[in-house]
C-alpha cells in the first residue's frame, strides 16, 4: 500500500541579498511541518529555492561588474547555505535559472498564448523596482508603492498581458467552496475584500526594458515576468510540462500547502491560482500567509541597521537554539518580535533550565544510583499515572497544533511536558529515595519514568530541534524503533534503557556578557560603516568645504561641558581582527587612558606615537572589540573621506584644557 503524499513549499527567495533571520523563519517553519509529516508516515516532498531573474538583479550585477548569472550564483549559494546551516530537510532546491525550469516556463507561456489567454499591448503606469510590481494611479498610497512605501517610477513599454479577469469568478467560487484554501481567516478576508471584490485587471507578464529573464519563445525581445516565471516553480520543480506532466507532478500535485509571507500573499492566492485555472490544473489545497518577524517594532532591513543573520545567531546559541526561538516565539497570525534580550531569556529558561536540566539530572541520577542500568524491580504510585497522562496529552497536542500550522502552540505543548517532568522530580525526590535501600524499587520506577518521558520528548522535538532529538536518543542509547510516534502512543511499554553518561544539551548563557559584546560589535560596525560611507562619498572628489549651514546655537556653559584636553600618544597598536581600529595609550596629564579610534586606514603607530592631540576627556566609555575606549581624538574630514587628526605643537602641556 502506497503512502499518503504530502507536498509542501516555501516561497522561493529572491536573490537580492543574503537572507536575514526574518527571511529564515519561513523555511524553518516549513521544515518543522515536513518533519512532522514524515514522522506521521507521509510520503513528503519539501520544496524551497530561489527566484533569480529581474531588473534588480541585472542592475546589481552591473554595479558589481559581473554577469547576472555570476551575481545570482553567489546569492543563491548564500541562501542555500543558510538553509543547510539551519538543518532544513528540503527534498529539492529549485533555481529559476535551472534549464528545466526555463523550458517549462516557456512552454506554459506558449500554451496560454496559443489558447488566447495572453495578448500583446502597451503598458503605462507606475513601477516599484524593489517589489518589481506595477500599479495604477488609484493603487498608489500618497504617490508611493502601496506594499513597501517606496518611491515608484513612471513606466511605459510594450508588453504581453494575461487575461486574469477572465478567471476571477471561478477563483471566487473556489475560495467560497474551500474555506481552508487561504488561512488564517484574517488573511483570506484581506485578499477577498481588498483585491477580488474591487475587480481584477489583466496582468502584465513580460518586460522589454531589461534582458535578464526567460525569453518569450516567439518574441525574444521580451522576457517572461515574475508572475509566470517565479510562481510556476511549484510545478516545474515536479517536472511539469503542459500536456505532459512528469511522474513527480502526478505523484505530488496538488500541493497540500504553500507557506508564504503575508507581504506576497496576493500573488499566491490570486495570480497563481488563476494561472493554474488557465492551465486546467488543480489548485493547491491551502495557502498559509505567515506573519513577519520584526526586529523590535520594525520590519528587518539592512537600511535600518537592525538585521540579525541566522548564521551569526547560530554561532551564539547553536542551530537548534535559533530554530527554537523562531518556532516558539512566532505567533500564528500576528507579527513576532526578535531581540537579543528575548532570545537569550528564552534560551536559558526553556532550553537550558527546563529541557537541558531535566535530561542531564535524570540520566545523571540513573548512573549515580544504578550505574546506568535500572533493575527490573518496580513500585508504581499515582504520580506515575499523572506523568504518563501528561505525555499522552503532549503527543496529541503537538500534532494537533502543528497540523494546524500553530507552531508556537505545538512547541509550548512539548515544553510543558518537560516542565511537568521537572515537577515530577520535585514531587518524587529521588535524591531522598536514593538514601534508603528499601526504596530501591520505587527509585527505579521514578527514574524509568523520567527516562521514558525524555524519550517521548525526543520524538516530539524531532520536527523542531532535530539535532537535539538525535542527541537525546544517543544519550539514552535508544534504538531507532523507539524513536517513532507509534512507539510513544502508550507510555511505559519500552524496556528499560541503559543511557550513556550525560552530556549537557544546552549550556546556560551569560546574558550580560553576550549583550555587552554585541553592543561593542554594533558600535564598531556603525563606526566602520560611517567611515566607509564618508570615504565613498568623497572618492574622486576635490576636498571642497560643504555649503555652510547655520549651526544650532549653544551657550558657553554647553561648550564648557565638553572637556577637551591636550593628550600625548605614548603607544599605539592595531586592534586584532579590526582593519579600521587603532588602540592608543594617551597621557592626559593625570594618567594614561586607552582610546580606540577608527583611523587605521590613514595612520600608523609611527605617525602617532609622541604626538600631542586633542582628547574628548569626559566622553562616556564604550567597549569596542572587547577594549574599553575612554575618550575620543578630534579629527577633521579630509580628501576622499580621510580622517585628519588634529595635532598640537610640541610645547602643548598634556592635561591642559582647550578653551
Amino acid at each position: 500500500m502506497s503512502k499518503e503524499t504530502y507536498y509542501i513549499t516555501t516561497a522561493i527567495a529572491y536573490t537580492s541579498r543574503k537572507p536575514h533571520i526574518g527571511n529564515s523563519y519561513e523555511v524553518v517553519f516549513t521544515d518543522a511541518v515536513a518533519r512532522l509529516k514524515r514522522l506521521q508516515g507521509k510520503d513528503v516532498f519539501f520544496l524551497t529555492g530561489t527566484d533569480e531573474h529581474g531588473r534588480k538583479n541585472e542592475e546589481a550585477a552591473a554595479e558589481e561588474g559581473v554577469t547576472p548569472k555570476q551575481y545570482v550564483d553567489k546569492i543563491a549559494g548564500q541562501i542555500r547555505e543558510i538553509c543547510d546551516i539551519l538543518n532544513t530537510s528540503y527534498d529539492k532546491f529549485i533555481r529559476t535559472t535551472d534549464n528545466y525550469h526555463v523550458k517549462s516556463v516557456q512552454a506554459i507561456f506558449q500554451k496560454l498564448y496559443d489558447q488566447g489567454d495572453i495578448y500583446k499591448s502597451k503598458y503605462e503606469g507606475w513601477y516599484c523596482l524593489p517589489d518589481e510590481s506595477f500599479y495604477t494611479d488609484s493603487q498608489l498610497v500618497d504617490g508611493k508603492c502601496p506594499d513597501c512605501g517606496r518611491a515608484v517610477e513612471r513606466a511605459s513599454e510594450e508588453a504581453y498581458f494575461f487575461k486574469m479577469s477572465k478567471y476571477q469568478k471561478q477563483l471566487e467560487e473556489h475560495i467560497e467552496a474551500n474555506p481552508g484554501f487561504i488561512f488564517p481567516e484574517s488573511r483570506k478576508k484581506e485578499m477577498v475584500n481588498n483585491f477580488l471584490k474591487p475587480g481584477l485587471q489583466d496582468l502584465c507578464v513580460t518586460r522589454s526594458s531589461f534582458s535578464w529573464g526567460v525569453p518569450v519563445p516567439f518574441d525574444p525581445g521580451h522576457v517572461i515576468y515574475v508572475w509566470i516565471d517565479a510562481l510556476s516553480n511549484y510545478i516545474t520543480a515536479l517536472d511539469y510540462m503542459p500536456g505532459n506532466p512528469g511522474a513527480l507532478y502526478k505523484r505530488y500535485w496538488p500541493a497540500e500547502a504553500h507557506v508564504i509571507g503575508k507581504d506576497i500573499l496576493r500573488f499566491h492566492t490570486i495570480y497563481w491560482p488563476i494561472l493554474l485555472l488557465a492551465l486546467g490544473e488543480p489548485l493547491p489545497k491551502s495557502i498559509f500567509g505567515h506573519p513577519w518577524l520584526l526586529s523590535g517594532v520594525d520590519k528587518m532591513s539592512k537600511s535600518r541597521g537592525n538585521v540579525i543573520y541566522a548564521d551569526d545567531l547560530a554561532e551564539l546559541i547553536g542551530v537548534d537554539g535559533v530554530r527554537y526561538y523562531l518556532l516558539a516565539e512566532m505567533p500564528y497570525a500576528q507579527d513576532g518580535t526578535i531581540t537579543y534580550e528575548r532570545i537569550f531569556e528564552r534560551y536559558n529558561a526553556d532550553l537550558a533550565n527546563t529541557l537541558g536540566n531535566l535530561v542531564n539530572r535524570s540520566i545523571a541520577m540513573t548512573h549515580k544510583y544504578f550505574g546506568g542500568k535500572l533493575p527490573t524491580g518496580r513500585k508504581a504510585e499515582a504520580l506515575d499515572n499523572e506523568l504518563a497522562h501528561a505525555a499522552k496529552v503532549a503527543c496529541a497536542q503537538m500534532q494537533e497544533k502543528l497540523d494546524a500550522f500553530r507552531a508556537s502552540d505545538a512547541v509550548e505543548a512539548v515544553i510543558n511536558l518537560a516542565k511537568r517532568a521537572n515537577k515530577y522530580i520535585d514531587e518524587t525526590t529521588p535524591w531522598v529515595l536514593g538514601k534508603d535501600n528499601a526504596q530501591s524499587d520505587r527509585l527505579a520506577s521514578v527514574l524509568y519514568n523520567l527516562l521514558e518521558v525524555i524519550r517521548v520528548l525526543g520524538v516530539l522535538l524531532t520536527p523542531f530541534l532535530p539535532a537535539t532529538a538525535e542527541e537525546i536518543f544517543r544519550q539514552l542509547d535508544c534504538p531507532a524503533e523507539y524513536q517513532t510516534l507509534n512507539s510513544i502512543a502508550t507510555f511505559g511499554v519500552v524496556p528499560a534503557l541503559a543511557p550513556q553518561p550525560p552530556t549537557p544539551l544546552f549550556a546556560r548563557l551569560d546574558t550580560d556578557k553576550l549583550l555587552a559584546e554585541l553592543q561593542a560589535t554594533e558600535q564598531e560596525t556603525t563606526t566602520i560603516q560611517q567611515e566607509k560611507a564618508a570615504h565613498e562619498a568623497g572618492k574622486d572628489k576635490p576636498c571642497t568645504p560643504p555649503e555652510p549651514e547655520k549651526p544650532a546655537e549653544i551657550g558657553y556653559d554647553d561648550f564648557m561641558a565638553t572637556q577637551l584636553v591636550v593628550g600625548q600618544v605614548r603607544a599605539c597598536e592595531k586592534v586584532e581582527k579590526a582593519d579600521k581600529l587603532l588602540k592608543l595609550t594617551v597621557f592626559d596629564g593625570a594618567g594614561e587612558r586607552t582610546i580606540v579610534s577608527g583611523i587605521a586606514p590613514w595612520y600608523t603607530a609611527d605617525d602617532l606615537v609622541g604626538k600631542k592631540v586633542i582628547v574628548v576627556a569626559n566622553l562616556k566609555p564604550a567597549k569596542l572589540r572587547g577594549i574599553v575606549s575612554q575618550g575620543m581624538l578630534l579629527a577633521a574630514d579630509g580628501p576622499g573621506g580621510a580622517a585628519q587628526v588634529v595635532f598640537l605643537p610640541d610645547e602643548a602641556v598634556p592635561g591642559s584644557r582647550i578653551r
